[in-house]
């Protein structure tokens, strides 16, 4: 899949540069050609002479040769370049990339690049956590750039936590994948919902649920990244997007969200159901804040629009209709009954009992069942993680 590919790999001056030579060899025996560029202060973690041996080509630090005088063009890389993969991505560097602070040939070339980029982060926990850096990784992220998560394990300060950089083996796998799938959603058009409902009981009080919109997030950025064009109607959420290919439109009730979803679909090739929507409402709201009185307090519920369920009923055969459910028993016979009576192409499912996955968890585990029922198990994983898999499925559907 990456033979004859032309990357450029980047190196930065973080500690995990000593990978980035098992990343190169990938590359390479995957029959990649490899130009390795790397800032002045990388040279203090990983040799060049290494990294050049490696890539089977001179390694480019500064604009120009002190020795001959040659020119190193940032135009002529990024036009040969297939890709460009930076690992490890320092705080400093990405920072510079968000704010074009050309003053080096790796982040110039950045500027100069019309390739995909992949950026695999690492760092240390506090400087990953920072705002500074999580806005300009979101920035980085809203204008194209292809994020390789990082992992979370012991780091080189002695913390235990997130901003590992991602082993060599998934940059690669990232990249293979999107290779191998960029051009099948590119101009797809996916309707996504995500979040919860809130209906109203009077101005203060409403009747709600725990999701954050986590999930239906991650899955609407990773089609993003690979090329879909996302229409992402999302309710009350914790998380935020930026993406050039995703137009957001916001909603409080279970109503409103029905009526974005019957106007988008028509246009969808693909709707995701993830919004944890409000299977009720009251019948009656109050303009007033309701007192505290001594007497117990009925209220009066209404069933909402089920929009899975008419969503279904509208399809054509050319679209494809995928939800999700969370169950706490018979799962796998109330999601083949969700599957039949909605007009599902496959279900999404997870479970209560599987413990820090669902609501406001960064975890997922579920299970996908189609309308053959056939049946995939996945492990428990980060929900950027799950999402990708969640992509495969719909890809290879």
């Amino acid at each position: 899949m990456l033979k004859g590919k032309n990357f450029i790999v980047g190196i930065t001056g973080g500690i995990a540069a000593y990978k980035t030579a098992s990343l190169v060899r990938l590359l390479i025996k995957e029959g990649a050609n490899v130009k390795v560029l790397m800032t002045p202060l990388a040279k203090e973690f990983i040799s060049p002479l290494t990294m050049a041996t490696l890539a089977k080509n001179p390694v480019l630090i500064d604009f120009f040769s002190a020795e001959n005088g040659n020119w190193n063009s940032h135009v002529n890389l990024g036009i040969w370049a297939d890709a460009y993969i930076i690992a490890p991505a320092t705080a400093n560097t990405m920072g510079k990339m968000a704010n074009a602070v050309a003053n080096n040939l790796l982040v110039t070339t950045y500027l100069s690049a019309k390739c995909p980029v992949f950026i695999a982060p690492a760092m240390d926990l506090d400087m990953y956590k920072h705002p500074a850096n999580q806005r300009n990784m979101k920035y980085l992220k809203s204008i194209g750039n292809n994020f390789i998560e990082s992992d979370t394990g012991e780091l080189a300060s002695g913390l235990f936590g997130k901003g590992r950089m991602a082993e060599p083996e998934k940059i690669v796998e990232n990249v293979k994948f999107f290779f191998q799938n960029k051009l099948k959603l590119k101009g797809k058009k996916f309707l996504i919902t995500a979040g919860a409902t809130h209906e109203k009981i009077d101005p203060i009080r409403f009747i709600g649920n725990y999701s954050t919109g986590k999930m239906g997030f991650a899955i609407a950025e990773e089609i993003a990244n690979q090329g879909g064009e996302v229409i992402l109607i999302a309710g009350k959420v914790s998380v935020k997007i930026e993406h050039k290919n995703i137009k957001k439109i916001f909603v409080t009730s279970a109503e409103e969200m029905y009526n974005h979803c019957l106007e988008h679909f028509e246009n969808a090739d693909f709707s995701i159901m993830t919004a944890a929507v409000s299977d009720f409402t009251p019948v009656l709201t109050f303009d007033k804040k309701l007192k505290r009185g001594k007497e117990n307090l009925t209220l009066e519920l209404k069933p909402t629009k089920d929009i899975a369920k008419k969503l279904g009923e509208l399809k054509t055969k050319k679209q494809i209709l995928i939800a999700f459910a969370l169950e706490s028993h018979n799962e796998i016979e109330n999601a083949k009954l969700k599957i039949k009576n909605k007009n599902l192409d496959f279900i999404v499912l997870n479970s209560l009992k599987n413990k820090d996955t669902c609501f406001e968890s960064d975890n997922n585990k579920i299970t996908i069942i189609d309308n053959l029922h056939k049946i995939d198990l996945f492990e428990k994983k980060s929900k950027k993680n799950v999402a990708k898999d969640i992509v495969k499925k719909i890809i290879n559907y």
